[in-house]
């Protein structure tokens, strides 16, 4: 048996139907053609293939490439590259997404999602980063990654997948998560960037108030007229998190 790295992520699916279940929630018919990242064995690739149009796998690990090469359907574009640094320019267009992705850069790769273009994705994570990424304010694991998840997308938990499921045994158990992009976003920004960097700085010192983090990265004078100051900005909705960004902007023009 190949051996496996936890450090990279590396937990493979065992359980054929929970795969079959993942198919079944991404609604698939031969129009669809679907990105996959990280097949790792092609559990979940094969189906994929049965019931999609075409299949993008982009795996990282030279030695399942050289497993997978000749056991894929021909639907199956297989592409040997690291997801996080390949420019989504340069793929085959896709409009849904369905990986098991690899523990280790489900930030990473979440983030990079969130700016492309697709219809729908089916996605298996650590359930302690599911759960972040539908948290609301207030709660211990309310982020920035809850905050970028809920302007750009709705999200759902549906179902929750026993650590037992995978080999290696990963330490906790993991969530399928349903992302389904926003046509229209819950609130107006003057600009998005600015909001994604407010958002960041803002939750890198979330025990300290509004006030005194943006005063930090920017003239106090700017600032004058912001709200919220006097709050954390875990107490704070994606809202009028949006709020303080605009009114940022504005100062700053």
């Amino acid at each position: 048996m190949m051996r496996l790295y936890k450090k990279k992520g590396q937990h493979l699916l065992k359980d054929l139907n929970i795969a079959r279940r993942e198919v079944e929630y991404a609604d698939l018919s031969n129009k669809d053609t679907v990105l996959e990242i990280g097949p790792g064995n092609g559990i979940l690739t094969t189906l994929l293939a049965e019931k999609a149009k075409k299949v993008v796998a982009v795996e990282i690990d030279e030695r399942f490439i050289k497993l997978l090469k000749n056991r894929l359907p021909k639907n199956v574009i297989l592409i040997h590259a690291d997801i996080l640094k390949l420019d989504f320019k340069n793929l085959p267009r896709f409009n849904k997404i369905v990986s098991n992705l690899p523990f280790n850069i489900s930030s990473e790769i979440t983030f990079k999602l969130l700016e492309q273009k697709f219809n729908l994705a089916i996605l298996m994570y650590q359930k302690e980063f599911a759960e972040r990424m539908i948290a609301k304010p207030g709660s211990k694991k309310y982020s920035r990654l809850s905050v970028a998840v809920y302007y750009k997308s709705k999200c759902e938990i549906l179902e929750t997948v026993s650590r037992g499921k995978f080999y290696p045994r990963p330490k906790v158990d993991c969530c399928i998560v349903k992302l389904v992009p926003r046509t229209k976003k819950p609130f107006k920004l003057h600009d998005e960037k600015l909001f994604e960097n407010v958002t960041k700085i803002l939750f890198m010192h979330r025990r300290k108030k509004i006030g005194n983090v943006l005063s930090s990265f920017y003239d106090k004078n700017l600032i004058t007229n912001i709200p919220y100051l006097d709050r954390r900005v875990d107490s704070l909705s994606p809202e009028q998190i949006g709020e303080i960004a605009n009114k940022l902007y504005n100062s700053l023009c």
